[in-house]
């Protein structure tokens, strides 16, 4: 059965800013838009500087891309909707037929 791609992200992948002191800062580019499914897996607390962080796992079903295309997810890029930020932190073929990638992603929010 196909998973229902109801939700609409941009996937971004972290490029190096230039800072103007011969240092760099990490900025995001966008490389488009994708439709996916996305389930909460296990959350926790963790400890921040500032504030405690609350961490979910997320299980983001989305549609294949070849292998080397812009368009297929890689770990350590992210998924953006709205204000909320998913960073990748794998990704694998979510089905026999390779038609779907399952990347598994966490979500950070300041508790």
């Amino acid at each position: 059965m196909a998973p229902r791609l109801n939700r609409q992200l941009v996937l971004e992948s972290p490029t190096q800013i230039a800072d103007g002191a011969g240092g760099y800062s990490q900025g995001w580019d966008a490389l488009g838009t994708v439709w996916a499914n996305v389930v909460a897996r296990t959350g926790r607390e963790a400890v921040g500087v500032v504030a405690p962080l609350s961490r979910v796992a997320y299980k983001i079903i989305v549609r294949a891309a070849p292998v080397g295309s812009d368009a297929r997810p890689k770990a350590n890029q992210r998924f953006r909707e709205g204000l909320r930020v998913f960073v990748i932190l794998a990704v694998a073929e979510d089905d026999a037929d390779a038609r779907y990638l399952m990347c598994t992603a966490q979500e950070e929010t300041v508790a």
